[in-house]
Parts: C-alpha cells; structure tokens; sequence
C-alpha cells in the first residue's frame, strides 16, 4: 500500500463524508476501490461526468476527490470545472496525473503543460503543484479540509533531502540556500524540476555562484512575499517549470512585478511550445532541463548581465534615384 492509498483509507475512517472518484485512472490506488465500497466510484473515460457528478456530491456536504491524466481533466472536462466547481465555488479536489514532462513517452496529446493556466485562470479554483511524494501526502491532507476547490499535480518521486515547512496555502519555502541574505542567483520553482534546481544550484555553487532555491508549490494562492523578496536581493531571478511559458510560473512573476512597479533580470526556463516526446530522462536532456543545462543557462544569464552582448552594427542601405 502507498503513502497515497494510506492518505485515503485514514481520511475515511475518520470522515464518512469522502468520496473518491477516477476517471479509469485507479493504477496509484489500487488497493482502495474495495475497502471503500460505494464511497469508490469509477465513472470510465467520462471526465465530465466526473466533474458534474464530483460536484453535486460536494455543494451536498460530502468531501470529493477526482482523478484523471491532467490532459484530460483540466481540458475536456474544463467547462463542467468551470460552471460546476468554479461558479459554484464547489469543494472538490480535481488530481491531474502524470502532468507536465510526466506523460513519460507519451505525445502532445498527453502533455499537460497549460494546465497551471488554465485551472488558475479560474475564479475559485486554487493550485497545487507539490516537489515530490511526501509534499503531496502533506498537502493533500491539508485540502482534505480545506472546504475550498483544488487542481493538484499529483506526483510521486522519491523525497528530497531538504528541510521541510508545513504546507500552507499561499506560502512557499526555501529549499536550498536558507541561509543566503544576498543569493546570485534566486530559483524559483514548483513540482518535479526542484529537484533539477537544487542539483543545478550545488553544481553553480561550485564555481562560486550562490544560488537560493524557492519551491513555491502553491502557484494560487501565490507567495507574493517570497517572489518580490527575491527580486529584492538577488542579482538574477530564475523561473523553471515543466509548463508552457505562458500562464504558468513565468507569467505569474511577470504579473507580480508588473502589479508592485517592479523591475529584474528575470530568466524563463519552460516550453514555448509543446516538447518533443520521448522517455523522460530523453526529454530533460533535449528541452535542456536536466540539472546540467538548467546550470550552464543560469551561468550564460549572469554572464550576459556582467557583460551585455553587443548590439548588432545597423546597416544603412542606400537608396538610388533614377
């Protein structure tokens, strides 16, 4: 039994208000269907029927967790998100799996890298993108009683070796370089890459680039606080997200910045566009994602803040008249 199908037969011993319901998407939660009875319900690949049925159960008082691929969650059943959970303000946990480059081989029709700006484009709807298993245990039993609507990207690597801060809403945490008042370089990061930054960040602290990593986690309600703090004492601040550069982390700094008259040397590493698929050690090397090239993009910024490459000579073309 895993550390999530744990999280759920404890969350229904105590509450026999929960619900659980998936999408033909049971493969983390195997053992749960039959200890769970008629409080497990699987409705097959009909993730708007999820959702409409996810919420009616929870404006009636009944505590719901859905699960489908975030592919299809967050965008064939976005209008019944939208009008059913959104709109409503309905209390339900809608679990994205195998988000972002986790579509392991899969092609862009599996990619869910909009899926963050979708989902926190929504009124209500809040965001959970957590670093690894434990963290999603973690703040998966602070939802459970949030009373409040959550997209989260489940996620289940390995712990990382770093302190850890209680999850809350709306807070993110320092997960390498705590101590650092002046930091070169501020990372700030949610999901399966923190562990490629905190790699990245001991490799550049080797050629004396200090580096402070933030897991920012809860990209709504967002930790304004920890962004506009590393605008404030870094020399570059980095964002790096397995999403699209557009509505995700990226965005979500540019607005900040924007809102409070802020300026900085900002670098955005993500997709512009959909990536290339293949296996997912495959996909971090050719995006240059892996912690090596996330690194090497973080030592050519700063190089290029010290040293601005030279503007392109002009080149006047002269006009001949007849």
């Amino acid at each position: 039994m895993n550390a999530y199908e744990t999280l759920l037969l404890d969350t229904a011993a105590r509450d026999e208000r929960l619900v659980v319901i998936t999408a033909e998407n049971r493969g983390h939660m195997r053992t749960v269907p039959p200890m769970l009875g008629d409080r497990f319900i699987d409705v097959g690949i009909a993730e708007q029927t999820m959702i409409g049925m996810a919420a009616g159960m929870a404006v009636r008082g009944r505590v719901v967790v859905t699960h489908a691929l975030a592919a299809f969650l967050t965008m064939r059943a976005f209008e019944f998100i939208r009008d059913d959970v959104a709109i409503s303000n309905a209390p339900v946990i809608m679990v994205g799996m195998v988000p972002g480059i986790l579509s392991d081989g899969n092609g862009p029709t599996h990619q869910a890298i909009e899926d963050v700006s979708i989902m926190r484009g929504l009124p209500n709807v809040n965001v959970f993108c957590p670093c690894d298993e434990r963290e999603f245990i973690d703040g998966m039993r602070v939802l459970l009683d949030s009373h409040a609507p959550w997209y989260v990207r489940y996620l289940s690597t390995p712990e990382l070796p770093i302190d850890r801060v209680a999850f809350e809403p709306g807070r993110a945490t320092v997960v390498r370089g705590a101590a650092l008042h002046r930091p070169n370089v501020t990372i700030l990061t949610y999901g399966f890459l923190t562990r490629q930054c905190i790699e990245a960040a001991d490799q550049l602290g080797r050629d004396d680039i200090h580096v402070r990593v933030v897991n920012m986690r809860s990209l709504k309600p967002v930790d304004t606080e920890a962004i506009l703090h590393a605008v404030a004492t870094s020399e570059l601040v980095v964002t790096a997200e397995d999403h699209l550069l557009t509505g995700g982390l990226a965005s979500i700094v540019a607005e900040t910045l924007m809102i409070h008259g802020k300026g900085a040397p900002v670098l955005t590493i993500g997709f512009p566009t959909w990536f290339r698929p293949g296996r997912l050690n495959e996909v971090l090397e050719y995006e240059r994602l892996s912690s090596s090239a996330i690194a090497q993009r973080i030592r050519q910024r700063l190089a290029d803040i010290v040293h601005p490459p030279a503007e392109p000579p002009s080149h006047h073309h002269e006009v001949s008249h007849a």
